[in-house]
This record gives structure tokens, C-alpha cells and sequence, in this order.
């Protein structure tokens, strides 16, 4: 597997090599024109100071003394300082005298080559690298102009001066240009090289820890985060907080799920043992018989308890799909209509527990948005929930009131406080307050869960309060 620190670094050397072959070329190529457009320059402007002093000597003297003193000490102290190799030649290209500064050549049957000379005497000028068919020893660039002067109506030309510049200068001193560019190129490539890896170590570190931690989460150790880049205040440490907010939620998925099962298995297994008690005491004569009507009853109660707890897991599973799938279909209709007939199934239950029930609701009727079926439920399990724990011979108070677009409602009654440390706890499943356990043999702890998950459904809110003996539950919903 290539890791993505290694296609960084290869993206960003493979970058910088290919931007640095460009930019050296075209360095070399500009740099290469502009000495040799320099040169140039120099050689054509003293080709020129010398064609018109050779003309000039022309016209005084008539002819051209290539040992006058003069002369030749103008042409030297010319070549001297130009550092070139200075030629004057006849109009046929027979070479008379040349000189480098500090040495004066006659050179005998020296002849420049046809070609140049014709391009001199034709075209006016001839510039080039050349070896002047050997009179160089070297190629060099050059620069010939001829000397021509005005005898009449006609011009004549009488030779041509040619000035070359070696190209071993011009060739040392691109080089050496090239090689202090190379040598930073050569630097900055290996500070950028070191700086791309220190940025790529310091991209995939973190990266790396995550992926590690990722794999001991998947095996089981739930309690695995990420830390040490909070203060990073990048995408890195974006990333770390999402993972560990993901562990968090996973974390106590997994709770739930085992604390689920083992809730599950608790509910299952004791209606299961006692069913299969008294059973096998009838069976097998240990109950005696006339006893065996009352352990039948018990036998039926925690039948009837077993099949509540079925139906409820089933209400569960079908909550959660929907939940999953689609929002619940909402429709308008009367609440007070639902609210009375919840009332009224309970009548019974209530009348048993020696309650009264306050009931403040809006008068005719409450249109309301909702799951007239759902709604039904969450009544139902709030006010069974109310009459089973209020004190006896107390009041059940139900209130709906109107505000802000929502219906409102408080059930309310009085019996034990729930500590605060459980109120938040009321609405996971299979909870049952402490207090409530040896009082509540019917349930289940999946009521207010349900309730919770169908007002979820509906997006709206419950809230659940404890004080002095009160308990509150408020919950909205909203008006049509």
C-alpha cells in the first residue's frame, strides 16, 4: 500500500523537479541570448569605429599603410580594450594585417572565405560564430563591415574590417552564471524536499494515530479517543474531534445495548421462573391443592405481564423502524376528543386508586397537528404512568393550554420525588426509578421511552419535573 506520505512527497519532488527544469531552461536560453546579444552589440558597434577610421585613412592617405605606427597602435589599443581579435582585409577578402592588442600578424596568402565575403560586399554586414576558414583558431563570433568611401557620384569599396570576440568568454561566463544557478536550485531543492517532508509527517502522523485507534475501537476497546490536537485548530484537528465525538456516541450505544440485553434478559427471565414454579409445584404435588387457584392467578398475572412486555418490545421495534424510515404522517384533529377518551379508559384504574382528576382544557375543540393513534399512546402511557405512583386519595391534574402555536399540556400529580439524578434517566428504556420498583410489579420501563420516541417523531419536546412529592410532565404539540 503506498502511503499518502509518500505520494506527497513524490507529488511535490516530482513538482519542483519538473519547475525547476523549466525555469532553468528558459534561464539558460535567456541568459544565453542576452550575453550573446551583449556581445554583439560590442562587436558590431567597434566593427563600425574601425570601418569608419580605416575610411577616414582611406581618403587622407589614399591607400592603406598597414605599418604606419599610427594606425596600427589604434587598431591594437581598439582591440585591447574590447578584447577581441581585430582583421582588416582588401576588397577581395585577402587578408592585409590582423591584430589581438598586444600582437600585430601580417598574414601572407590569408584569405577569408568566399561566402563572407560576398554577404560583406553585397549585403553591407555579415555577423556569426565562425573560424574564418582557420584564420581562427576557434570559433568566435564576428562582426565585418566594409570600408567604402564617396569618390563622385559613385561609392567604392576598398575592404572590410572584421572584429571577432571568442566565444570561450562568452561561453565561461554563461557557465558560470549557470552554475550559481544550478547550485541554488540545488539548495532550494533540498530545503524544500526536507520542508515537504516535515509537512507531510506532520500531515499523516495524526492520520496514522487515527487509523490505529480506529482498529483497537473495532476490537472492542470502546474507551479509545484521539487526543493532542485539540490546539491545532485545523482539518486535523476537526477530524479528531469528530472521531472522538463518533467514539462517544458509540460508546454509549454499545452501553445502551448491553445494559438492553441484560434488562431484556431480567424482564424475560423472571415472569419465565415463576411461570415455571408454580407450575411445576402443581405437577408435581409440592403446591397443595387448595392452593392451586391462587398460584394459577399468579401464574396468569405473570402471563399477562410476559405479553405486556412483548407487545411493548414489539411497539419498540416498530418505533425504531419508523423512526429510521419516514417521519410519522401527521394529520389535524381534536385533541380534548383524545384526551377525554385516554380519561375515560382509565376511569377504572383510577377510581381504584381513590384519585381525583383536575381536568383544564380549552372549551369545544383543540385542532391539533399530529398521529391521532400516536398521540393516543403518549396520553395514555403519561396517564396511566401518573395514576399508578400518585399518592392515594390525591388529585391527577390535566392542563392544556394554548401558546406560541403549540398546545401545551401538563400532567401532574402527587406521590414520591424522583432524585434529580433520574430524571434524565426516565426516558431511556427499560429504566425504572428506584423508588418505584417494588410499586410498579406491571412495568416494564418502556412507556415513557415510547412516549419519548413518538414525540421525537413528531419533533416536539417533553420535559419531565420532580419536587416536594410533584411530578410534572409537559410535552407539546402543534396547533392546526
Amino acid at each position: 500500500m503506498r502511503s499518502l506520505y509518500r505520494r506527497q512527497l513524490a507529488m511535490m519532488v516530482s513538482i519542483m523537479l519538473v519547475s525547476f527544469t523549466l525555469l532553468a531552461g528558459a534561464f539558460m536560453l535567456l541568459s544565453y541570448r542576452y550575453i550573446i546579444g551583449e556581445t554583439r552589440d560590442s562587436v558590431e558597434r567597434n566593427a563600425g569605429y574601425i570601418s569608419s577610421f580605416t575610411a577616414t585613412y582611406y581618403r587622407r592617405y589614399l591607400t592603406l599603410d598597414v605599418q604606419d605606427e599610427f594606425y596600427s597602435s589604434y587598431m591594437a589599443s581598439i582591440a585591447m580594450i574590447s578584447n577581441s581579435h581585430i582583421i582588416v582585409a582588401d576588397s577581395g577578402g585577402k587578408v592585409l594585417f590582423s591584430t589581438d592588442g598586444s600582437h600585430f600578424y601580417t598574414q601572407e596568402n590569408g584569405q577569408l572565405p568566399e561566402d563572407i565575403v560576398a554577404q560583406v560586399m553585397e549585403g553591407g554586414a555579415y555577423n556569426g560564430m565562425t573560424n574564418l576558414g582557420g584564420i581562427f583558431q576557434d570559433r568566435r563570433y564576428t562582426a565585418a563591415l566594409p570600408v567604402a568611401n564617396q569618390v563622385g557620384p559613385l561609392l567604392v569599396t576598398q575592404g572590410m574590417v572584421l572584429v571577432g570576440a571568442s566565444a570561450s568568454n562568452l561561453n565561461e561566463m554563461w557557465a558560470s552564471t549557470a552554475t550559481i544557478f544550478f547550485f541554488s536550485a540545488v539548495v532550494v531543492f533540498l530545503i524544500s524536499v526536507i520542508a515537504s517532508t516535515l509537512t507531510s509527517a506532520y500531515q499523516t502522523r495524526p492520520l496514522n494515530e487515527m487509523a490505529e485507534a480506529a482498529r483497537r475501537f473495532g476490537q472492542g476497546e470502546f474507551d479509545t479517543r484521539v487526543t493532542g490536537y485539540e490546539d491545532r485548530c485545523d482539518e486535523v484537528s476537526a477530524l479528531a474531534e469528530a472521531f472522538n465525538s463518533m467514539a462517544n456516541s458509540l460508546e454509549k450505544v454499545e452501553s445502551q445495548r448491553a445494559e438492553f440485553i441484560a434488562n431484556v434478559s431480567h424482564e424475560l427471565k423472571t415472569p419465565m421462573t415463576t411461570i415455571a414454579g408454580f407450575a411445576e409445584g402443581i405437577l408435581d404435588g409440592t403446591i397443595p391443592q387448595e392452593r392451586e387457584r391462587e398460584s394459577l392467578q399468579i401464574v396468569v398475572s405473570e402471563t399477562r405481564r410476559l405479553s405486556r412486555l412483548v407487545r411493548r418490545m414489539l411497539d419498540l421495534s416498530r418505533l425504531n423502524a419508523l423512526t429510521q424510515s419516514t417521519v410519522t404522517a401527521q394529520e389535524a384533529f381534536d385533541f380534548t376528543e383524545v384526551m377525554s377518551q385516554v380519561l375515560i379508559s382509565l376511569e377504572t384504574k383510577i377510581t381504584d386508586r381513590q384519585l381525583d382528576v383536575d381536568v383544564r382544557m380549552p372549551k369545544g375543540k383543540l385542532m391539533v397537528w399530529g398521529d391521532p393513534d400516536a398521540v393516543t399512546q403518549v396520553c395514555y402511557n403519561l396517564l396511566d404512568n401518573a395514576a399508578k405512583f400518585a399518592a392515594p386519595g390525591t388529585a391527577i391534574t390535566v392542563q392544556i393550554v394554548k401558546k406560541d402555536g403549540k398546545a401545551h399540556t401538563t400532567i401532574r400529580n402527587l406521590g414520591g420525588t424522583i432524585p434529580p439524578e433520574e430524571l434524565p434517566l426516565l426516558f431511556e428504556r427499560f429504566h425504572k426509578a428506584d423508588y418505584s420498583r417494588s410499586m410498579d410489579r406491571e412495568g416494564v420501563g418502556l412507556g415513557l421511552y415510547i412516549v419519548k420516541t413518538i414525540l421525537g417523531n413528531l419533533k416536539e419536546n417533553i420535559t419531565v419535573t420532580s419536587e416536594d412529592g410533584v411530578t410534572q410532565f409537559q410535552f407539546t404539540l402543534t396547533l392546526a
